[in-house]
């Protein structure tokens, strides 16, 4: 039986089914060993606290305009296909395909067999070849650990090649932008990243192929958000954009993380985690702010593109690689987690907001046409670089919270979650974690602990019996009071000095709303349509702006 396995296992291990040839093979090798491998090629270091720091080299974040979709008979009539879902024909993904494989073949390569989906009936096995050991050691963080006995005869479901070092040499020629790309087969189940370093690549490809796959062939709706259950067995879901406060807030001592980032809403209302790791940001850390995070930080955790002191430590603040530095690690670095990473009975929604223009409320009800228009939206405000002396803030919309990882239409996803709620009867609440009393430069960001508060009173059934204000331009109901956070900050006019402004600048945004919905409205039902911005954007705009 012994030798049974083990031609089988060996059968499983055999690169050269991929094209790979005479490669130096190094097969789920421990985190420990990754480190000390990358170590010593002079690929990373080790912080005073033994944790490992990479640089991603040339790409320090996502390259989404270099995103292609295999154009075929299973995808074309599905995907929505634009400048988010980039076509690429299937002979010219096998031709770079053939050019990866060549490329790795010949070297020490590293393989990793793992899952993703922690809700066994969606259970989806992912083998990854990489050609640098960090990367490698980021999917063992970021995916689902297989147990020993699974590796035997493991058989895949994706196949991941991953090749920084390979750029193709005329990227004109196969329908590329520039050398370095990201490629997603739906008939092959494979996914290649070329060119690219940044180990969010890998991650946001295994997202983006389940964003397809799991609503299209198997009624799970794909979310990108974090998701937390209390002691009751009660499941909160918090969607938002980098930098709306995710991470942070699933973070909470009195309830069990499921996962920070990538979530499936099932038919029977489980929430499962698609993986097996975080991937936070790092800028302006410290174990004041995010202790979970800053706590996980140590050997088995790998930090990308950190900056040191003079004494060896990080400096967190220092963003002169990117502003975008970041740390992945193992889920059960955190100690206070859901196992296994999945729970029922979703009970509230969190869309979070940074309103850099300081107009939205802190928190406020939403009804379920108010919930499916600010879930396609997906709005969030980036402020600028001040490097051009530009301090005006940019609203930033991006479908689902989430559109560069949604291969289908937006509202195919918003239908979706529209019913799960109310078949629930979840309650749905958009919160605003950036400004109040002015827009960024003249207000302050919202406090955290106002913004807890919020989150716990809403958790608590707190809010459920409060009396509602309806704003008159964003039409959204808001609480007159909040335990433990100050009245007059719930209405964001209040905390305006010059009223005048705060209305000129609602309508702006209003407006702003109302534009980017116009690609959707063909989609939308008239309830949808209903849930934004109650101002007519025809009427009396003019006067103000």
């Amino acid at each position: 039986m012994e030798t049974l396995l083990n031609t089988s296992a060996r059968k499983s291990r055999d690169l050269t089914k991929y094209g790979i040839k005479n490669a130096i093979a190094k097969w789920n090798l421990s985190p420990e060993e990754l480190q000390a491998i990358t170590v010593k090629k002079g690929m990373g270091t080790e912080t005073a606290n033994g944790t490992l720091a990479i640089n991603t080299g040339k790409f320090t974040g996502r390259s989404p305009q270099d995103r292609f979709i295999v154009k075929d008979d299973y995808t074309e009539n599905k995907v929505w296909w634009g400048k988010t879902n980039k076509a690429i024909s299937p002979e010219n993904f096998d031709h770079l395909q053939a050019e990866i494989v060549n490329f790795l073949s010949e070297k020490e390569i590293y393989v990793r067999d793992a899952y993703v989906c922690a809700d066994p009936e969606f259970k989806t096995n992912v083998r990854t070849v990489t050609e640098y050991p960090w990367s490698n050691m980021f999917t063992y963080n970021m995916f689902l650990r297989s147990e020993d006995s699974e590796l035997e005869n493991f058989e895949e479901d994706w196949l991941v090649l991953c090749a920084p070092g390979y750029e193709a040499p005329n990227p004109k020629a196969v329908d590329l932008r520039q050398g370095n790309f990201s490629i997603l087969n739906f008939s092959k189940k494979i996914a290649l990243v070329g060119g690219s370093g940044y180990t969010g690549e890998i991650k946001k490809g295994i997202f983006s192929s389940l964003n397809f796959i799991l609503p299209v062939e198997k009624n799970v709706l794909p979310m990108h958000c974090s998701a937390n259950v209390g002691e009751a067995g009660d499941t909160a879901i918090f969607f938002g954009l980098s930098g709306t406060g995710k991470t942070t807030l699933s973070a909470d001592p009195t309830r069990k993380l499921i996962g920070d980032d990538e979530h499936g809403w099932t038919a029977n209302n489980t929430i499962f985690n698609f993986e097996g790791g975080c991937y936070a940001k790092v800028i302006d850390l410290s174990e004041d702010k995010e202790p979970d995070i800053f706590r996980a930080i140590k050997p088995g955790a790998i930090l990308e593109n950190v900056v040191f002191k003079e004494n060896g430590d990080v400096d967190y603040m220092d963003s002169t690689i990117t502003q975008n530095t970041r740390v992945s690690y193992p889920i059960y670095h955190i100690d206070n987690i859901q196992n296994p990473s999945y729970a029922g009975n979703p009970k509230n929604i969190f869309f979070l907001t940074a309103d850099a223009f300081g107009v939205l409320p802190p928190v406020s009800k939403l009804t379920p046409g108010q919930a499916a228009y600010h879930f396609i939206s997906g709005y969030t405000a980036k402020v600028a670089g001040t490097e051009a002396g530009i301090t005006e803030p940019v609203p930033s919309f991006s479908a689902c919270f989430g559109e560069p990882f949604m291969p289908l239409h937006p509202s195919v996803y918003a239908e979706m979650l529209s019913k799960k709620m109310q078949d629930a009867g979840v309650n749905v609440w958009l919160i605003n974690t950036g400004w109040s009393a002015g827009p960024y430069g003249i207000g302050a960001r919202i406090k955290l602990k106002y913004t807890r508060a919020m989150i716990s009173a809403i958790l608590n059934g707190e809010l459920d019996n409060v009396e509602y204000n309806q704003h008159p331009i964003f039409g959204l109901f808001m609480p007159k009071s909040c335990p433990n956070v100050p009245d007059n900050l719930l209405d964001p006019m209040n905390t305006w000095e010059d009223k005048g402004q705060y209305i000129s600048k609602s309508i702006q945004l209003a407006h702003s709303f109302h534009l980017n919905f116009e690609k959707f409205a063909s989609e939308a039902s008239e309830q949808i349509i209903e849930g934004g911005p109650l101002i007519d954007e025809h009427h009396h705009l003019h006067d103000h702006i």
